[in-house]
């Protein structure tokens, strides 16, 4: 009894227009909407924190608010309680099914939003972790959400034009051709990026060179369509995806695995000073510590050569043998990369000299450094050619210069100054006034007066 009477009072309350019946309608409706977000904020949302908290997941938690999982997914509450109870507002039957299926789309689209942010979330949690500075995930989760793009398109058009999901794919099916041409450079990026992860052919921190991309830096981030290389010059340089999977280039990778960074240089010898030793020379050169060993192998192998030519052939130089300033040079350099202790002495080592050319005689030091950071290398390639530029006069060699204006200028100056000499001379054995006065004696001396 008592309930029958609660709804006849609370009938008295309830106006008799229309108009307000649908505003009273309305007005319960978003109420009860705004309840249930409360209710789903305080309780599952809450929830869902608490337990990413007791598990020691703070980071995931962190993730989801910061690319708002959780407000996206609030969001779609009073949506779908307003889908669901827009047929209850009396007087609305000509508005019920556009609103409900509006409501009804966009809280699919919050939904798709809040998975959105759950993808976004993962990689913000795994770039954290030691193992995102080898592989990349970022270009799988862009795929990921470009997926979800997609079946959330099909669905809500779905839901608004009030049609099957079917007949929306069996549309984009007559449109592949289409679609395919828009989405070319997608596809090709995500083959591309697949099988640059599958294969570990690149990974964020390697330095690769790629010369007709104007790249050679580090590797700072790979995405589906783009990865991006910080040059040397601090410049960032973003190169697609799939050339990186279709064209060539260089990666460093290997060599700092290794710990050895190879040195191949050259030194270009003047050629007009290379030359024989003499004995006293040789001699001489055993003061050198690198190169006793050497010369005492070398002068043994050359004293039984020599002693088993004739006593007419021996006295003719040419018959001889004997060392060369150059090939001592070789085995000096050789023996100062052996005993140097920050060179790798597990890898090759190796001095030759390469084909004479008209800038000198190469001389190539071909050797792997310990240390391969870039600093450090140049430091001890440095300080190796340091020395053995320093070595060389020693051995009696030069190295080769080309010719700088500052030379041609002063050999035009000795030249002028020599004319100018003679010119002198000839005017003062003809007596000539003006030669007197500049000092010359009529004789033809040089002096002056």
């Amino acid at each position: 009894m008592d309930w029958d009477r609660l709804v006849v009072r609370l009938g008295e309350y309830v106006p008799h227009e229309a108009w307000a019946q649908t505003l009273v309608g309305i007005g319960a409706l978003v109420v009860t909407a705004l309840i249930a977000q409360w209710v789903v904020a305080r309780i599952v949302l809450f929830c869902a924190h608490r337990l990413l908290i007791l598990t020691g997941r703070e980071n995931w938690d962190k993730a989801l608010h910061r690319r708002r999982a959780y407000h996206n997914a609030w969001y779609a509450v009073p949506f779908a309680v307003v889908s669901l109870g827009v047929g209850l507002v009396p007087h609305m039957e000509q508005a019920v099914s556009v609103v409900g299926r509006l409501a009804h789309a966009a809280a699919w689209i919050c939904v798709f939003m809040a998975i959105g942010g759950v993808l976004s979330a993962l990689q913000d949690t795994y770039s954290a972790t030691t193992r995102a500075q080898t592989r990349s995930i970022k270009g799988y989760i862009q795929i990921g959400k470009l997926m979800l793009v997609a079946v959330c398109t099909v669905l809500v058009l779905s839901i608004v034009l009030d049609r099957s999901p079917l007949w929306m794919i069996s549309g984009l099916g007559a449109l592949s051709a289409v679609l395919l041409l828009v989405f070319k450079d997608t596809l090709l990026s995500f083959v591309a990026s697949t099988q640059l992860t599958s294969n570990d052919m690149l990974r964020i921190g390697d330095w690769i060179e790629m010369p007709q991309a104007n790249a050679d830096g580090f590797v700072r981030d790979i995405a589906l369509h783009t990865v991006k290389v910080q040059n040397w010059d601090n410049t960032v340089t973003t190169v697609p995806t799939y050339k990186l999977f279709s064209e060539s280039y260089r990666n460093y990778r290997q060599m700092f695995e290794s710990g050895g960074r190879r040195i191949k240089r050259t030194l270009r010898v003047d050629a007009t000073s290379v030359r024989f030793l003499t004995d006293d020379e040789a001699q001489g050169l055993m003061r050198f510590r690198l190169l006793r060993d050497y010369l005492t192998a070398k002068q043994t192998d050359i004293q039984q050569a020599n002693s088993q030519l004739g006593s007419d052939l021996a006295l003719v130089p040419a018959n001889r043998r004997r060392l060369t300033n150059i090939g001592t040079f070789r085995a000096y350099a050789l023996a100062f990369i052996k005993q140097h202790p920050e060179i790798r002495h597990d890898m090759a080592q190796m001095v030759r000299m390469m084909e004479p050319q008209s800038d000198g005689i190469p001389v190539e030091v071909y050797c792997f450094t310990a240390l391969t950071a870039w600093v450090e290398f140049e430091r001890i390639q440095g300080d190796i050619f340091d020395h053995m530029l320093a070595i060389l006069p020693e051995l009696g060699l030069r190295l080769y210069q080309q010719p700088s204006g500052a030379d041609v200028g002063a050999m035009g100056d000795g030249l002028g100054r020599a004319i100018q000499h003679e010119l002198m001379r000839e005017r003062a054995l003809q007596g000539h006034p003006g030669a007197a006065e500049a000092g010359w004696e009529p004789g033809g001396g040089a002096g002056m007066r």
